[in-house]
């Protein structure tokens, strides 16, 4: 399977490709052979849905990061082919991790900012494997300063395991570069629409992701924390990381359910991989629908919406203890 299969996936490749056999070696109205085509078809089509409708939140994970898996990039091809990058923060220099620049989508004007991996280990060691530095996070900042100027919504697609945690990193303001793109979200008077596509890890992901609308494919993971890392922190073993992932409860479902994300974005049976064109049909779709009803909201009211949205995320409860006593009478 050349490793860029997963494992519960490979018994569904198996069958598509011995089905591809027959139909080149089929002799023209061959009965047998076209019968034997279509059973296994019928075959086929109910493992993939069966294997499909019980995913476990580790394989959700697995699917996250397939090596198959579209990347912001791959899906601009189809959404926005006229897409114009921007470079450079305008203080260090240019993050490959992160790409930015000027698009329409379905003739809306956006300005768009996402993570990037790479496909191969040259690419991914020059994309940092989509994991940004300050200095992409200030290039997207300087972004979403220009569709503020321009009036343009923001459109941003997270795919990333974190923020890069190098002491590079560190020296030139890791923190705080995040910190300033979640004060300068939470205040930027134009729409916001924020789509996960793959792994929305920590600060890294959120540094980007705080929208009046944020979505997730089917099959991508957002979390405050890696499961891996989450295992190794609670149990000291990174290698219980498929019981971490149940416990973060980080699938698109999950967290449609506890209301941290607005909407779930269909994927193609089998994953985003099986047809990255439609997955990307999916998305601008969603997206456009978003915001064309942001659009027409006056900007306070856009603004109290998005704070309104995060400061009711979470659950708490107050209890309130024996009072102390006056002190006159203690």
């Amino acid at each position: 399977m050349n490793g860029t299969w997963l494992d519960f996936e490979k018994p569904i490749v198996e069958l598509e490709r011995r089905i591809e056999d027959l139909k080149s070696a089929a002799a023209p109205a061959n009965a047998e052979i076209e019968e034997e085509i279509r059973r296994l078809e019928r075959k086929v089509d109910k493992l993939r849905r069966d294997v499909y409708s019980k995913l476990t939140r580790w394989q959700r994970v697995k699917l996250a990061r397939h090596p198959r898996r579209p990347y912001t990039l791959d899906y601009l091809k189809v959404i926005a082919p006229g897409f114009l990058e921007l470079h450079g923060d305008r203080r260090f220099g240019d993050d490959p991790a992160i790409i930015a620049g000027l698009t329409t989508m379905e003739d809306i004007p956006v300005v768009l900012i996402g993570h990037q991996k790479g496909r191969d280990t040259k690419e991914n060691i020059h994309r940092n494997f989509g994991m940004a530095n300050p200095e992409g996070y200030r290039k997207a900042l300087r972004l979403m300063q220009l569709a503020a100027k321009l009036g343009c919504p923001l459109v941003t697609f997270v795919d990333t395991p974190g923020a890069y945690p190098g002491l590079g990193a560190e020296e030139r303001g890791q923190s705080e570069a995040i910190a300033r793109n979640l004060v300068e979200m939470a205040h930027l008077p134009v729409p916001i629409v924020s789509v996960v596509i793959g792994e929305g890890g920590s600060g890294g992901a959120l540094a980007i992701a705080v929208a009046d609308v944020v979505l997730m494919l089917e099959n991508s993971i957002y979390s405050v924390i890696t499961p891996e890392g989450c295992a190794a922190i609670l149990w000291k073993d990174a290698g219980k990381a498929e019981q971490a992932a149940e416990a973060l409860k980080l699938s698109a479902h999950d967290l449609l359910e506890l209301n941290v994300i607005d909407e779930v974005i269909p994927e193609p049976l089998g994953g985003a991989h099986r047809d990255p064109e439609e997955t990307a049909r999916r998305i601008q779709s969603a997206v456009v629908r978003h915001l064309r009803d942001l659009l027409g909201l006056p900007v306070q009211e856009l603004l109290d919406r998005r704070l309104e949205k995060f400061l009711k995320m979470g659950v708490y409860l107050e209890e309130t203890g024996p009072q102390p006593a006056p002190l006159g009478e203690r």
